[in-house]
């Protein structure tokens, strides 16, 4: 079972518990705290934060679009992005953490009372991919659990539900195929079939847990694998 076989009903409560073990990392970290390095090159833990909420509201602005038929990007341009977080990342720890508070909490409202009818409106991600309106549930599952993992202070791929891991190693290897990256890989998750990336002779192996693996090639960290010392290609 993938994410985008549930009912949207589970997927949004997917989302809906990613975002809840997102805000108790959040709240675990003191106002000092936040000033910390992340997982991620170049951000603080501000950054990200800053980056969370922000994303949450771009995603409301997709379900205006698939309410109102009104074409609403997510962000205006890459650049508007950007200079997004870098201006939330200077914001004081309390306004930080209300933007985070308040864009979940709008997001989840724009969820609740989207029509029925609407959920398969046609909007456009950020990368130019035009998808259902639906599809802003993986998008923000995707981005919560693995940015909980990111703030670096307790959070482990091994919480996420296994469907959500499934679907991640789905993804990640699927953008490797299109970029036409990892030659020779192959993925080997215990008790399943090795995944091998491209059909070539495999010249190296990553294994371990499905958690270990997908963290390795979500660029997160070899942590519980074999074979994880090569850095695994990128995938966004």
């Amino acid at each position: 079972m993938r994410f985008n076989e549930l009912e949207l009903s589970e997927r949004l409560l997917i989302a809906r518990r990613g975002t809840s073990y997102l805000s108790q990392r959040l709240a675990e970290l003191t106002d000092d705290e936040l000033d910390g390095p992340t997982l991620l090159d170049g951000w603080s833990r501000r950054h990200l934060v800053a980056h969370i909420g922000y994303n949450a509201a771009a995603l409301c602005r997709l379900m205006d679009w698939a309410a109102t038929g009104v074409e609403t990007p997510m962000y205006a341009s890459t650049d508007q992005r950007a200079q997004e977080i870098a201006e939330g990342a200077t914001l004081s720890p309390a306004a930080l953490r209300n933007l985070f508070a308040h864009t979940v909490a709008r997001l989840d409202e724009k969820w609740r009372n989207l029509p029925d009818s609407a959920w398969q409106a046609q909007v456009r991600t950020a990368q130019g991919r035009l998808v259902p309106a639906e599809e802003s549930a993986w998008m923000r599952t995707r981005e919560v659990w693995i940015h909980a993992v990111d703030l670096g202070n307790g959070g482990r791929f091994g919480d996420f539900p296994e469907v959500v891991l499934d679907s991640l190693l789905d993804d990640i290897v699927g953008m490797w195929r299109k970029k036409d990256l990892g030659a020779g890989l192959a993925l080997e998750v215990e008790g399943r079939a090795p995944v091998i990336v491209k059909d070539a002779e495999v010249t190296h192996k990553v294994q371990g847990s499905l958690a270990s693996v997908v963290r390795w090639a979500a660029g997160r960290g070899a942590v519980g694998v074999t074979g994880g010392e090569v850095t695994p290609p990128r995938w966004l």
